[in-house]
């Protein structure tokens, strides 16, 4: 068996040992080629770093196992691959013959579409969530702390200074009805648009707890502005999901969406930034193919 390794950000060849040992597997270091280069890929890393390669592992169509080693191993969580010793589990599976392998959707943001700006628009995939708001500034703020420091905690130690400077934002969410027309969602005073193809993001924050990553649609949620005393109690109440009982926070499901704001915004997805808004998003059904 020949194995394709990537390495993210504070992983290296030592992480690769268990898995080499007991193994006949050739490895290669890096993406291959073409899909006849390897049978599997390994990724040690979070979810900022299998964002960063999403578009090659589409392309390629070969099995990838994610060993979670990064700052936020969400993606990783949402497959039941928690810890290493999972992922090592998973892998012995996968190279004993075993039947481990499933097809999951990924989420696609296209930046400028429908707006002229571009002939032609630029696709982002994304694995976890993508949002526009309050959490894409904390996304920002906890992408400038030391690696250690991020992995420990990072999102939460961003979310009170974020939270200060913030604004609400104007802005008119799009979704299909009957017949595939969009129909336009308008709201003056929005703290966070998410679009969810797994349930959590921020290392463990479940914003979208009924997301599935195989059932063809992705999980929006949108909160509504509200006083920043009670915004600092909904915080914690993400962690179990329990936000979606406040008033002020809508949530449904959707296949494709369009999303623009008055002011060109940032856009980040899986941790990182994609783009500015205007941006259209949608699910990609059975993009990925991965060992779980």
């Amino acid at each position: 068996m020949r194995t394709a390794v990537i390495f993210g950000p504070g992983s290296s060849a030592g992480d690769l040992k268990p898995f080499q040992k007991n193994s006949e597997a050739t490895w290669l270091i890096g993406l291959p080629a073409d899909s006849n280069a390897a049978d599997a890929i390994l990724i040690f890393g979070g979810d900022g770093t299998v964002h960063r390669h999403l578009g090659e592992l589409v392309r390629l169509r070969l099995p990838v196992l994610v060993v979670p080693c990064g700052s936020g191993n969400d993606f990783a969580r949402a497959l039941n691959l928690g810890r290493v010793s999972d992922a090592l589990a998973a892998w012995h599976r996968f190279s004993s013959g075993g039947d481990n392998v499933r097809t999951i959707d990924l989420g696609v943001i296209t930046e400028g579409h429908g707006t002229g700006e571009s002939p032609a628009p630029h696709e982002h995939y994304f694995c976890c969530v993508g949002g526009v708001g309050l959490d894409g500034e904390i996304a920002r703020r906890a992408n400038r702390l030391p690696r250690w420091l991020r992995a420990h905690g990072g999102y939460v130690l961003s979310f009170l200074p974020a939270l200060l400077r913030f604004t609400p934002l104007a802005m008119k969410i799009s979704v299909p009805r009957a017949g595939g027309a969009l129909v336009a969602r308008s709201a003056e005073s929005v703290v966070v648009a998410a679009f969810a193809n797994a349930p959590a993001y921020g290392d463990g924050m479940k914003i979208a707890p009924r997301a599935k990553l195989d059932d063809g649609a992705l999980d929006v949620c949108v909160i509504h502005n509200m006083n920043k005393f009670k915004l600092c109690c909904l915080f914690p109440t993400i962690y179990f999901g329990a936000h979606l009982r406040i008033a002020q926070v809508a949530y449904f499901q959707a296949e494709r969406l369009r999303l623009e704001t008055a002011q060109r915004l940032d856009v980040y997805a899986d941790g990182e930034y994609v783009c500015r808004t205007p941006i259209e998003v949608r699910v990609a059904r059975a993009a990925l193919r991965v060992i779980s």
